[in-house]
């Protein structure tokens, strides 16, 4: 019994261990140390450009056709059209403009005009004499006033004007643009709307007396309207200080002084009509008065003298085609311009165009109370501009 006791308690505890999982010891893996390089990061970026002058250039040949009815004469208004007894003096003739702009430097510009007029008939008249008319801006951008919106530009002008006196002038303006106050919306856009206080020196061929001080102020404004519509309204205030007495009145009147106003009011419109790449086709227009001109001495008007006048015969010497008196204090101009334009862009630079079209206009009666006849003159021209 004792022995069998003693078997039986062994197995018992064979059981027992054989019965109990058997649990790995735990394995420790030590963990490699992190370590951290870094490296140099080289970041390139492209140079900030500084300014470089920029501009354009634009050379145009154009060529003005004979007026409808040119050969129509009338005996009413001979005196108007510079005794020729036609509507229009300046027929069948050429100009050759070249013009463009410099940005010279971030506040510097210059601007050149020139034109050369060719005589294609014969006929002398005051634009069909081959002559040659030059017109030179410079300008300086003074910036903003103080903490205001309002830009203060400098303005000099030369400009040797087409005229049988063969005037010149240098003019300084001062330019203070309010456009950033003036009303904007989504139909009325203010481009300019410039006050320009000014001083002018006109001068004539001979180193003499025959001169002409100005000083006054001009108002400058330009909008942009719907549909490829813009307005463009002028007005320039002068008051004239002349070096010689002047002739008014129909040579009735000398005077050493004289107020004038004049006002230019156009209305442009650019309209696509085709588009193939490079090729484009527009229907330009323009029109307006150019200008309305008010003078406080009668200058305007049919220039006539009368033979008792005291001051016919100098009237007559100096003043053979009645220039510079009149019977009226005003005159205007109205005009029409629509043409027909092929655009070809040969470069992102360089664009090529030409045009072809006709003026409507008051060539000859153009006195305030009498204005009246217009007609056609057709134009063609063709050049190109580059930009740089």
């Amino acid at each position: 019994m004792r022995k069998l006791a003693l078997l039986l308690g062994s197995l018992v505890v064979v059981a027992s261990a054989s019965a109990k999982e058997v649990v790995p010891a735990p394995v420790v893996v030590e963990e490699a140390p992190v370590q951290i390089v870094e490296k140099e990061v080289i970041v390139y970026r492209d140079k900030e450009e500084g300014f470089r002058p920029n501009g354009y250039v634009d050379l145009q040949y154009r060529y003005y056709g004979d007026t409808e009815g040119q050969d129509d004469a009338f005996s009413s208004v001979n005196n108007e059209t510079k005794g020729n007894g036609h509507w229009n003096a300046d027929n069948n003739y050429s100009r050759l403009q070249l013009q463009g702009k410099i940005n010279m430097t971030e506040k510097q510009a210059l601007e050149y005009r020139v034109r050369n007029y060719n005589n294609l008939s014969g006929d002398d008249a005051k634009h069909t004499s081959n002559d040659t008319e030059t017109r030179l801006r410079y300008f300086y951008n003074h910036g903003n006033l103080g903490d205001s919106k309002v830009n203060l530009t400098s303005r000099l002008e030369y400009k040797d004007v087409i005229d049988p006196a063969n005037q010149q002038h240098v003019e300084y303006q001062a330019r203070f643009n309010f456009s950033e106050y003036m009303f904007n919306s989504d139909f009325v856009k203010t481009t300019d709307f410039t006050v320009a206080p000014k001083y002018r020196y006109v001068w004539g061929s001979g180193n003499n007396d025959n001169y002409d001080n100005q000083i006054g102020a001009d108002l400058y404004t330009m909008h942009e309207l719907p549909w490829g519509f813009s307005f463009e309204f002028n007005v320039y205030a002068t008051q004239h200080f002349y070096g010689q007495d002047q002739f008014f009145d129909a040579g009735e009147k000398m005077d050493d002084k004289n107020f004038t106003v004049d006002v230019e009011a156009y209305i442009y419109n650019i309209t696509n009509l085709y588009t193939n790449g490079n090729v484009t086709v527009d229907f330009n227009f323009e029109g307006g008065y150019d200008a309305y001109s008010w003078s406080q001495e009668k200058k305007f008007g049919a220039p006539r003298g009368d033979e008792n006048s005291k001051y016919y015969e100098e009237y007559v010497k100096a003043n053979p085609e009645g220039k510079g008196v009149g019977t009226e204090n005003a005159k205007y101009s109205v005009y029409a311009l629509p043409t027909i334009q092929l655009n070809y862009q040969a470069t992102p630079n360089v664009l090529l165009y030409a045009a072809a079209g006709a003026e409507y206009r008051n060539w000859a009666v153009t006195s305030e109370n009498s204005a009246s006849n217009w007609r056609w003159q057709p134009t063609v021209f063709a050049g190109f501009k580059t930009t740089f």
